[in-house]
């Protein structure tokens, strides 16, 4: 699924396309994506509407409307472009939602397999949505001493933890596992036993390596694309994640990979994180 950095990136392509625009038509084909809005109030609602803001929030992209705010989450498979042209067969056979702009151009949500979700909240629902998420890592705002609050009454291993959207938004399963790698913290320790000098390094690597990914367009293995269309580069710099069986590039451990601590791959290094 796409995390903060491949959020950001599609926010930050599409962006200057957008903001001030209005929406013409709107054209959804399946409203399985929905959460919350009926497929009439969603066309309904788009029409017509100015487009004042594009930003993100966790792993979501958020436009601001005239009529409320779209929440955009892609899922595992679904990508937001703002097309200049018609759209070839091969590129409306899985488009979902597409709302037309002037000039040709036309804003596209994409989704093979449909796991996304689209939300189109009022300004109270989206107050409730918001407060729901904890803060942004990147944020300035965002402290060691903040990161180490919310982690000290946790029994919980400290790699479900900073993948609670409700403790920290924006970071999965890859984000995780790299910057715990970076950290030298073992992905299973109980969040209430790390050090305070665990969480200024923890809080230190998440924001170096969310960064990093934000520089290189985020990761791609399979699905994810930018608002551009490309694939996001981060993936030729993973120290850890998809790398199970192969050498640690810091000590040459062969790296361990576990599912037990919340269902999903966690890969590690025995040696540099004890």
């Amino acid at each position: 699924m796409p995390e903060l950095p491949e959020v950001e990136t599609i926010v930050r392509d599409i962006r200057p396309s957008l903001v001030g625009r209005r929406i013409g038509k709107v054209t959804l084909s399946h409203d399985d994506v929905l959460r919350g809005v009926t497929r009439r109030s969603l066309v309904r609602r788009l029409k017509g509407s100015r487009i004042r803001s594009v930003t993100r929030r966790a792993k979501h992209a958020v436009l601001e409307l005239d009529t409320g705010r779209l929440v955009v989450q892609p899922g595992m498979t679904g990508s937001l472009m703002v097309h200049q042209r018609a759209l070839k067969p091969d590129e409306a056979k899985y488009a979902v939602l597409r709302a037309e702009l002037s000039r040709g151009q036309e804003l596209v949500y994409r989704d093979v397999r449909r796991l996304g979700t689209l939300l189109l909240l009022n300004a109270k629902q989206w107050a409730a949505y918001d407060a729901s998420i904890g803060p942004e890592p990147l944020s300035p705002d965002f402290t060691a001493e903040q990161f180490g609050d919310a982690l000290r009454g946790s029994r919980q291993a400290i790699k479900k933890v900073i993948m609670d959207q409700r403790h920290l938004a924006g970071v999965g399963n890859i984000y995780a596992n790299e910057a715990l790698f970076a950290a030298g913290i073992d992905p299973s320790k109980p969040a209430r036993l790390l050090t305070p000098e665990d969480h200024v390094k923890l809080h230190a690597e998440i924001r170096r390596i969310l960064a990093a990914a934000i520089d290189s367009n985020g990761t791609t293995f399979r699905d994810y694309r930018t608002g551009t269309g490309e694939a996001g580069n981060f993936q030729l710099e993973l120290q850890v994640y998809g790398r199970e069986g192969e050498p640690c590039r810091v000590c040459g451990t062969r790296l361990a990979g576990t599912h037990t601590i919340d269902g999903r791959t966690t890969v590690f290094c025995h040696r540099c994180q004890r």
